[in-house]
């Protein structure tokens, strides 16, 4: 999350007059992440409840494709996952123009992002994501991984030149690995519509009780398998990924377990897709850390944690974390 774009308080009022929100008392924009412009709306008096997330999609989010995820949100909240449904305005539309820019008010879901899970908590993240993962199955539409290994090459050829603004053996720890990942992908693994992007951020919990999975705008059609060797590469390591924590490890993945039993070849795969893992995230805040805009409300995140993690997966010493 982030802002870009300036919403005015009068702009916000005349947007909210067309749902049944009551009247606007507060809001403000949300700094984390990157992707989109968000905010956070209080109201009083409606019938749809009093806090919301207002999101203006930017950057990588294509238009053409909010009624996938108004649709999947949809279908996961009517298979009782706790996910934040797309309120429709009185005409009962979910998506409308705020600021020039693509925008949706989302339910508000109550719980807290993690910062450092415990075993136990990443236990119910895995858990929450194969449960995720079923209840898609009879999901038909179907979008193309926009961040997928095929766009990999792309990001790391707009970085060219640039490494050095971040550190200076980047660009040949890409190069090397887009080498290897391209000789070593794996194919014909199960497949599913993924989040693929389940940070602890993007994980609400109270207690050790998962309250909600947001942010499903990377959420497209690929391996199952994949969406759990992201959500590894996310929770299991420090912030700056240079400490790995095994017991959050293995809980994450026997909580995924105890839903789905997994494949021969995508046990197999695992180490293979956290690689790719890493690379993307590496790649994807690498081109951020260069091109955010210096007046944008945004946090920038460190391409060199994940390059870390990369480093991490690609040591033989580690090829037993996925047993």
């Amino acid at each position: 999350m982030a802002v870009y774009t300036q919403v005015s308080a009068e702009l916000m009022a005349r947007f909210l007059d067309d749902y049944q929100t009551g009247e606007l008392i507060s809001f403000k924009g949300i700094a984390e992440g990157v992707e989109n412009s968000n905010y956070l709306v209080e109201t009083r008096g409606g019938a749809d409840g009093h806090r919301f997330i207002l999101t203006l999609y930017e950057k990588r989010v294509d238009a053409g494709d909010l009624p996938f995820f108004m649709a999947l949100l949809d279908h996961l909240a009517a298979r009782g996952c706790r996910v934040p449904r797309a309120i429709a305005n009185r005409d009962g539309h979910q998506i409308r123009d705020l600021a020039g820019r693509p925008a949706c008010l989302i339910e508000f879901l109550e719980g807290v992002s993690l910062t450092s899970p415990s075993p136990v908590q990443a236990h119910a993240a895995g858990e929450a994501l194969a449960e995720m993962h079923l209840a898609l199955e009879d999901f038909t539409l179907i979008r193309a991984n926009s961040m997928g290994k095929a766009a990999w090459h792309d990001l790391a050829a707009r970085c060219d030149g640039q490494w050095h603004k971040i550190d200076p053996a980047l660009g040949q720890l890409v190069q090397s690995e887009l080498d290897w990942l391209d000789a070593h992908w794996p194919v014909d693994l199960p497949q599913s519509t993924i989040h693929a992007d389940l940070f602890p951020d993007n994980v609400l919990m109270l207690g050790d009780t998962v309250t909600g999975l947001i942010d499903f705008y990377f959420s497209c059609t690929d391996a199952r398998a994949y969406d759990l060797a992201v959500t590894h590469s996310a929770w299991c390591f420090n912030g700056d990924g240079t400490g790995f924590d095994r017991a959050v490890s293995d809980a994450l993945i026997v909580g995924y377990r105890s839903k789905i039993a997994l494949t021969g070849e995508e046990t197999a795969a695992l180490p293979v897709l956290a690689r790719g893992a890493a690379l993307r995230f590496t790649l994807s805040r690498a081109y951020d850390w260069i091109n955010t805009p210096p007046d944008a409300l945004v946090t920038r995140k460190d391409p060199m944690a994940f390059a870390r993690r990369l480093q991490f997966y690609a040591d033989p010493v580690h090829a037993d974390v996925f047993d």
